[in-house]
């Protein structure tokens, strides 16, 4: 998912933004959470691995972006309570 960046003084290889990778994973994760419902739906990710990738910032505004449309209630689940509830915590 990592492309070229022309147009700056020098070419370089750059990592995707929030914006690209919200674009492939939306369709996955929005079928995912219509499926088991927020309240059995977690956003995870698999840091510190992934940070060869991307940023831990740009993997949170990916999650933000698929949230968007989702009610508060929806987002509480998402982002917190799901996870509590599943871990006990």
């Amino acid at each position: 998912m990592w492309f070229l960046k022309t147009g700056l003084p020098s070419n370089r290889i750059m990592p995707p933004t929030s914006l690209e990778i919200a674009q492939v994973w939306k369709p996955w994760m929005q079928e995912s959470i219509e499926a088991f419902g927020a309240s059995r739906s977690i956003f995870e990710s698999n840091f510190p691995v992934q940070k060869l990738l991307v940023s831990y910032q740009v993997t949170w505004n990916v999650f933000e972006r698929i949230a968007k449309a989702a009610t508060p209630d929806e987002k509480r689940w998402l982002f917190h309570a799901a996870a509590a509830t599943a871990y006990r915590l």
